[in-house]
């Protein structure tokens, strides 16, 4: 049977093997784009353009996140039961205590963000704290802090960065290839160039669904890994496990959620909207319950 530590060295191993795969692809896509085009220059300017946005992202996307979930704090004078049970985990992490701040919403779900542990935020909706009992929060928690701690938020952002890198090439090559193109025209070209030309177009359509997928791939992967890191700082798997079979029954939608934030709740605020697997951002509860249920402390 596997235990906590092994199923999260499972899940690290494949989060890297995804990682670096998804930056392979992104590689080659910019290789064959700049090879078409028979102009680097495109490339510069795209990752410039990536970085500003990997900036602003990284530095202000906890407040544009709690802006958008109409999101109010809470601290240890309004809220000292969930103060103390977050302050408790946390000293079992070793990790600093993270910025607190509660949802008006009846639908449990909860989430994280922040760039790094010292600007962690954990938010909870007002429902998952009246509808689950103490040590099923407390696996919601942990499981939120696990993300904090993983540096979740820092390698989403760089895959949305990344993702966004492969969607802006695309997208450029399309105009530059059907409008552009007539204007500044080639001839003599060579094999390869054709080759590079087709290749191209082919990747201009599908590269941006091919890194999506992956995109979505790694943040499953994720959170099977908070999943089992959570279980880890509570010793006690069996109360995330229940909280997410309470959360996946109960079928209020959230109201605040939308596609923007979607992927950083603990469970798909979109109830009754069923998507092919490979788009889920989330694995489906019963696998992480299963998974949940068969390792040991």
């Amino acid at each position: 049977m596997a235990t906590l530590y092994t199923q999260a060295d499972k899940n690290i191993r494949l989060t890297w093997v995804y990682i670096t795969g998804f930056l392979v692809f992104v590689i080659g896509v910019g290789y064959v784009f700049a090879g078409a085009m028979q102009n680097s220059l495109i490339l510069y300017i795209a990752v410039a353009f990536s970085v500003g946005m990997s900036f602003v992202s990284y530095w202000w996307s906890d407040k544009i996140v709690l802006a958008m979930s109409s999101a109010k704090e809470l601290t240890h004078d309004n809220g000292p039961e969930i103060y103390h049970i977050v302050e408790n985990l946390c000293i079992t992490a070793g990790l600093p205590v993270p910025k607190i701040y509660t949802i008006e919403d009846s639908a449990p779900n909860a989430f994280a963000t922040g760039r790094d542990p010292k600007h962690g935020v954990i938010c909870l909706t007002t429902g998952i704290i009246t509808k689950l009992e103490k040590k099923e929060l407390e696996g919601v928690i942990a499981h939120e802090l696990s993300h904090i701690g993983n540096r979740d938020i820092l390698l989403s952002t760089v895959i949305v960065v990344l993702v966004g890198f492969v969607t802006l090439l695309a997208d450029w090559f399309r105009n530059w290839a059907f409008f552009g193109r007539r204007g500044s025209d080639r001839e003599g070209g060579g094999q390869l160039q054709l080759i590079l030309m087709i290749a191209a177009i082919v990747l201009s359509i599908l590269a941006p669904i091919a890194a999506v997928l992956m995109q979505m791939a790694i943040s499953r992967k994720r959170e099977f890994l908070a999943d089992a890191s959570g279980a880890l700082l509570t010793r006690y798997p069996e109360g995330l496990a229940s909280a997410l079979e309470k959360i996946s029954a109960d079928q209020e939608p959230l109201e605040v959620a939308n596609r923007a934030t979607a992927h950083l709740y603990i469970a798909n605020p979109f109830k009754g909207k069923k998507v092919s697997s490979l788009f889920m951002t989330h694995p489906p509860i019963e696998d992480r319950v299963n998974a949940l249920r068969n390792i040991s402390v």
